[in-house]
């Protein structure tokens, strides 16, 4: 969730998730030595689990938790926040949101702030009772006595103060006895075997060609700022001097002395530059999925990399040498290979030193959290005071062990009749898109046959796992925070390294429960829909079919236009990265894409910079298809014979877009709008309000607008792609 000090990719990322929007922050590629946030990989790199799975049961009943009571309000739309002075035909944000963006800026502990964020306080203020009642249950056992154990040393400032380094000292002193370019390799796989990778992800994925069946994917890493353009570009030069200042203050903190500090900061500033030199880009990973996969075998790979041979790391890992695994970005290595032979091994000291600090950084001593948080968190991102332990606590224990926090979440956040209530929107919207399929104008037969071969095999999941995962192996206590999570982070890393040359298990999640967000898995065709996004202005049980389907209607379509936007299409519908269209079908889309590239490109946020068009053209598309999907099926729900309700004075039509706009209500710090611009695939709220909606001629019946009003797009420059 945005707000964290200092939120790092996990060890093992593929593409971002296809969601709905980016619920961590965006502050860096560095891959964590003790990282929180397991990233959601393409078809979801799952957060952490373990091999054994138990079926659900019937469990003991939850704590007592208050829902009446909680401090954060339910965030739904309310004719009373409109602004009269903007109309809805000029600006449908500003018309709906403007006056509630006003009155509520950004909090202190936070970068952003609107529906998203407020759903997420609610989340965490559940959490935090469920998991102040583990911590105090002197008889817990299982996941109850895991979870309480990080959440006690967590909240236990002193201890944590007291202890200083000493949690990591072991890894400091090894980096320190390092001579030699073998024994930097061998470092690299031992740290790797305990989860802690540094430059390089390294984990199991379904295969592009063989969906069914998990590889071993090794990816770029070892960036410390949030893109490589940071490294280069001249806008960022400013955020270049104090990231350095910062490498060499954290090394101040571990005990070197401070010129010699400022000496190894600039020594690890142009190892990460060379790095960055090498990498590609957030736009160019984002939309092109076959960045991701370069099926090698192991001989092959140790070719590539002659200084870091592969099958001596398959066996560091204790795991067999496969026939073949994917080499992402061949050429980051093979330069990553050199380097380990032709960089000095001071200079090697001094970034893994700072490597490893600063990735524990928000979970040691009081000096190292604050120094990272001023940094990543107010420097770079413009948040102004650090989130209170007790979230940063939780958003550790969502990182490491979010499904079985999950577990007990859903019995007491989530009624079976919302469950109920959503599958039968997920089976209308999905007979809205199948309609839309059919009767597609641009698409030849042949393109359109597997476009709903693909649509039939959607698989939809609601809520939380059908399956929970087994923590059973997993040595906590209450003698150290750091120890406990670095405990939960190599426990994780063994069980993804067990998936290697094993069956996709398909019932597994990216997402825990209590994730206000959603995604789309395209190597396993699924659309995914956590507890917590489920409710308003996203989804209320009580609220009428306008409000429901400008909201969660609006999500379940977005997700299933991932199947069909940029790189979701360019899966079947078992998930196999293949090409299902014809050349003809193929040019027709890209031609409807590059309009919508373009109206992006169009929109100026901040500072004279505008969106990327095609950086963010993924969720663009969904966005767009996704309403489109959306309002066909609450027409079809309606039925014939409707009479409409006309609440508060506003038709249904009306109020499904200004709901739609309600979701995308928020305010951001202009630091982390700034960063999200250069690196976030979703547009910023203000623009996904009014971008889809501006396509649509049903918003302009809606509202009664005509030609040449800022939210009516020509017929030239209209999209209409799905």
């Amino acid at each position: 969730m945005a707000g964290a000090p200092r939120r790092r990719r996990s060890s093992f990322h593929l593409p971002p998730a296809q969601g709905l929007e980016s619920n961590v922050s965006f502050s860096t590629l560095k891959p964590l030595t003790l990282a929180l946030a397991v990233t959601v990989a393409l078809t979801a790199c799952q957060q952490a689990q373990t091999p054994a799975v138990t079926e659900r049961q019937a469990a003991p009943a939850a704590p007592a938790v208050d829902l009446a009571n909680l401090k954060t309000p339910v965030v739904s739309f309310a004719a009373a926040d409109l602004d009269p002075t903007v109309p809805a035909c000029a600006d449908l944000n500003a018309h709906v949101n403007g006056k509630w963006l006003a009155a509520n800026p950004v909090p202190a502990d936070r970068t952003t702030w609107g529906s998203f964020e407020l759903l997420a306080e609610r989340s965490l203020e559940i959490q935090r009772q469920l998991v102040e009642h583990m911590a105090a249950d002197p008889g817990a056992t299982g996941v109850a006595k895991m979870i309480g154990d990080v959440w006690a040393t967590g909240m236990d400032e002193a201890a944590i103060n007291a202890a200083g380094l000493a949690p990591i000292q072991p890894m400091l002193e090894e980096i320190a006895a390092l001579s030699g370019p073998g024994d930097i390799a061998a470092y690299l796989r031992r740290s790797t075997a305990q989860g802690r990778m540094m430059l390089f992800g390294f984990g199991p994925e379904a295969d592009f060609q063989n969906p069914g069946m998990n590889i071993a994917y090794a990816t770029q890493a070892g960036l410390g700022l949030p893109d490589k353009t940071y490294y280069f570009d001249d806008r960022h030069a400013g955020i270049r001097e104090a990231y350095l200042q910062h490498i060499g203050n954290i090394l101040v903190l571990t005990g070197i002395e401070e010129a010699q500090a400022r000496e190894m900061a600039k020594a690890v500033m142009e190892f990460e530059t060379r790095l960055a030199k090498v990498s590609l880009s957030r736009e160019e990973l984002s939309r092109d999925v076959s960045k991701y996969y370069n099926p090698v075998s192991v001989a092959q790979a140790d070719a590539i990399t002659p200084n870091f041979p592969w099958s001596a790391f398959f066996e560091s890992q204790g795991i067999a040498a496969p026939e073949m695994f994917s080499l992402a970005m061949p050429d980051f290595h093979a330069e990553l290979s050199r380097m380990i032979a032709d960089v000095p091994v001071a200079t090697w000291q001094a970034y893994l030193r700072y490597q490893t600090v600063d990735g524990a950084a928000p979970y040691l001593a009081d000096a190292f959290a604050e120094e990272n948080f001023n940094f990543y968190g107010k420097v770079l991102r413009g948040q102004e005071e650090m989130q209170p332990r007790w979230k940063r606590v939780l958003n550790a224990i969502n990182g490491q062990m979010g499904e079985a926090l999950g577990q007990e979440y859903v019995k007491v956040a989530f009624p079976p009749e919302s469950k109920a209530r959503m599958q039968a929107l997920v089976g209308n919207l999905g007979e809205a898109l199948k309609v839309r399929l059919e009767n597609l104008e641009w698409m030849g037969e042949e393109t359109k046959a597997k476009a709903l071969e693909k649509w039939a095999a959607f698989t939809p999941k609601i809520g939380y796992p059908d399956k929970w995962r087994d923590w059973s192996g997993l040595a906590t206590s209450r003698d150290s925070y750091v120890g406990n999570l670095m405990a939960a982070i190599e426990f994780n890393y063994r069980w993804n390294l067990s998936k290697i040359g094993q069956p996709v298990d398909r019932s597994e999640w990216a997402m825990s429960p209590q994730t206000v967000n959603a995604y789309y898995n395209p190597l396993q065709n699924e659309i995914v829909f956590p507890a917590a996004i489920l409710q308003p202005p996203f989804f209320d049980p009580n609220a009428d079919d306008a409000l429901n389907y400008g909201g969660i209607g609006a999500v379940i379509g977005h997700e299933m236009i991932h199947g069909y936007d940029d790189q979701g299409s360019r899966f079947d519908a078992k998930g196999s990265f293949s090409n299902w269209w014809t050349d003809k079908d193929r040019q027709g889309f890209e031609e409807r894409t590059g309009k919508l590239i373009a109206q992006f490109d169009a929109y100026e946020s901040i500072d004279g910079l505008h969106v990327n068009g095609k950086l963010t053209l993924g969720e663009n598309i969904a966005d767009l298809g996704g309403l489109a999907v959306a309002y066909d099926a609450m027409k079809r729900a309606q039925g014939e014979g409707f009479s409409d309700p006309m609440v508060e004075g506003f038709s249904q039509d009306q109020r499904f877009f200004m709901n739609w706009a309600t979701v995308w209500r928020r305010n951001f710090k202009p630091e982390e709008l700034k960063v999200r611009l250069q690196t976030d695939p979703h547009a910023p709220a203000n623009f996904r309000a009014i971008g889809a909606p501006s396509n649509l001629p049903a918003f302009a019946e809606a509202f009664g607008c005509s030609d040449g009003d800022a939210m009516v797009r020509s017929e030239a420059d209209r999209v209409h792609i799905w």
